[in-house]
């Protein structure tokens, strides 16, 4: 039984006339009279009554009516949620998301997507780098964005956004040695404020230190790193923060830049996908943004 004889039956039923069905579903009468004698053969019963006044539902007519209804109308919903996907009118995008790939790269483009679709909703999980990655790993995310160091495996695919470079930073106790540059031999014996261990950043920092022939051992660890500026302008140690965050706090002042000897390695803001799940409408167009 062809599906499109439940749709017509549902306007015929709907409208009680076979004109006015035919009306809506830009047909013509005698189609929806064959239709409808097409379906009660089909049936073996009668569903509608047939009189001068217009069309009346038997019994059987309005059960089959009720359940009909129900299904027309969902995929109506259907169809109208897909319109409005497809315009932006509606849509939720899911990111997970790393401190600094927020300050430092995101806000901007989700303050120009939101100007143009505000009617998507968008909910942002504060992540360190494996966390996101597992996160959308698991489906729990659309996307991820998160600064390197990073390990991916197939189907997740990662694409660089930019570039930045992190800063050695200390507070005001620590300003005689922001005086000219210094070897990380010479800073051993400083506190160090660094992100917790398993993040990207540690892992960075730690092979850093021991291709210098040194061990990093952070005498306190903070789980995010907008909290390392505080710390640090409050004399509780010399840490590595993203410069795009520490820039401001140093030309009023607040924190000094140590320059080292070492060139410390140059990171990446990177997007990952799973290549394996499709994106939904949403997602695309907010990907074109990063372009």
């Amino acid at each position: 039984m062809t599906l499109d004889y439940y749709r017509i039956f549902y306007y015929v039923a709907r409208y009680k006339s076979f004109s006015n069905a035919a009306e809506m579903l830009g047909s013509n009468q005698p189609n929806i009279t064959r239709c409808m004698n097409i379906l009660e053969n089909e049936l073996d019963c009668k569903l509608l009554i047939r009189s001068h006044k217009g069309i009346q539902l038997t019994t059987e007519g309005e059960h089959l009516f009720r359940h009909v209804a129900i299904a027309i109308e969902q995929l109506t919903y259907g169809e109208k949620e897909i319109i409005k996907n497809k315009s932006l009118e509606s849509g939720q995008i899911n990111i997970g998301i790393s401190e600094t790939a927020m300050r430092l790269y995101l806000l901007d483009k989700l303050q120009e997507f939101h100007k143009d679709y505000p009617h998507v909703r968008l909910k942002i999980s504060n992540h360190s780098t494996p966390q996101a990655i597992d996160a959308l790993e698991k489906g729990l995310v659309d996307i991820a964005m998160v600064t390197s160091p990073l390990e991916i495996r197939k189907p997740l695919r990662k694409t660089a956004l930019r570039s930045y470079h992190d800063i050695l930073i200390g507070g005001s106790a620590y300003k005689a040695i922001a005086s000219r540059k210094r070897s990380l031999k010479e800073l051993e014996d400083y506190s160090f404020v660094s992100l917790i261990s398993g993040t990207g950043t540690s892992d960075l920092y730690i092979r850093f230190f021991y291709e210098n022939h040194m061990r990093f051992s952070p005498d306190m660890e903070v789980a995010t790193t907008d909290q390392i500026l505080p710390m640090v302008r409050s004399n509780l140690g010399i840490g590595f923060c993203p410069e795009g965050i520490a820039r401001p706090a140093v030309e009023r002042g607040e924190v000094y830049e140590i320059l080292l000897e070492e060139e410390i390695p140059e990171r990446q803001i990177t997007l990952v996908e799973d290549s394996g799940k499709p994106q939904s409408i949403a997602v695309q167009k907010l990907l074109t943004y990063f372009k």
